[in-house]
């Protein structure tokens, strides 16, 4: 296990990139694009993803308890860091097909 120093637990803290930006820089589209082919986590977005975002400014989240079946639980965290924003995503997604489907 990695060990960080208390400076860079700090900059962790306050949310500081840690993205080699010099780097990224560097890249041509041809890397560009055999990077998101190579990207297991980019197989699963569907090609037109793009054609029904939306851009939306974070909310501020509030910490709740919540009793939770222990196999969505599960699912959910065994698919990686971030299961609660996908979670959170997911709620999200119902709350707004609801509102579209009670309006009309």
């Amino acid at each position: 296990m990695k060990r960080f120093s208390v400076a860079e637990l700090r900059e962790r803290k306050r949310g500081l990139s840690r993205t080699d930006m010099a780097r990224l820089r560097r890249m041509t589209k041809a890397d560009l694009e055999k990077s998101i082919r190579e990207d297991p986590d980019w197989s699963r977005v569907p090609k037109d993803w793009h054609l029904k975002a939306e851009a939306v400014m974070p909310v501020r989240k509030r910490l709740v308890s919540v009793r939770l079946d222990e196999d969505v639980i599960d699912w959910f965290k065994g698919q990686g860091a971030g299961y609660q924003t996908r979670m959170n995503a997911v709620l999200r997604s119902f709350m707004n097909e609801e509102k579209t489907r009670q309006a009309g």
